[in-house]
């Protein structure tokens, strides 16, 4: 593959690790689509380096839920917290550019515990506890997207 093939791969691999930390995009399908796309170009060997890759993506993609859901039942919060704390979140974003987004999320977790019920201090635990969720389950996925583009990376370096 031509080095000018290769940094449009690594790109959308790099958009893909912003979408996973900023989730606007679908970062782990991008990431793991890019990585196809040169598997496919290349041919040979790298089809063991994609098929590694979506390995350690699916993993990841799949624990990071098991995470949130852990840690959410260890703090009592309910899954319509996360749900309408993330509606929130996305309309934070495009109010308030970059930050709105966590700051809709937090808002709308809080909002959301406040009426089932809580008091502000009961209700602001629960927010932590769903923001805490969602960091968590983003750090594993980020993490598998990581190893997924050093995967692609030792392939790349190699063929």
């Amino acid at each position: 593959m031509s080095f000018t093939g290769e940094a449009l791969v690594g790109l959308a691999i790099l958009v893909g690790l912003v979408g996973v930390v900023v989730p606007v995009l679908p970062g782990g399908l991008l990431i793991l689509g890019a990585i196809g796309v040169w598997a496919f170009l290349v041919g040979g060997w790298a089809w063991a380096y994609f098929a590694a890759a979506a390995v350690f993506i699916v993993a990841a993609e799949v624990i990071k839920y098991y995470v949130a859901g852990r840690t959410l039942k260890s703090a009592g919060v309910p899954n319509t917290t996360v749900l309408v704390g993330g509606l929130c979140g996305i309309i934070g974003f495009f109010v308030v550019p970059v930050i709105g987004l966590l700051l809709g999320f937090i808002v709308g977790a809080m909002v959301s515990e406040l009426v089932r019920g809580w008091s502000f201090e009961n209700a602001w635990r629960g927010a932590w506890a769903a923001t805490k969720a969602a960091g968590a389950s983003m750090l594993v996925e980020l993490s598998g997207c990581l190893i997924a583009t050093v995967i692609w990376l030792v392939g790349a370096f190699v063929y």
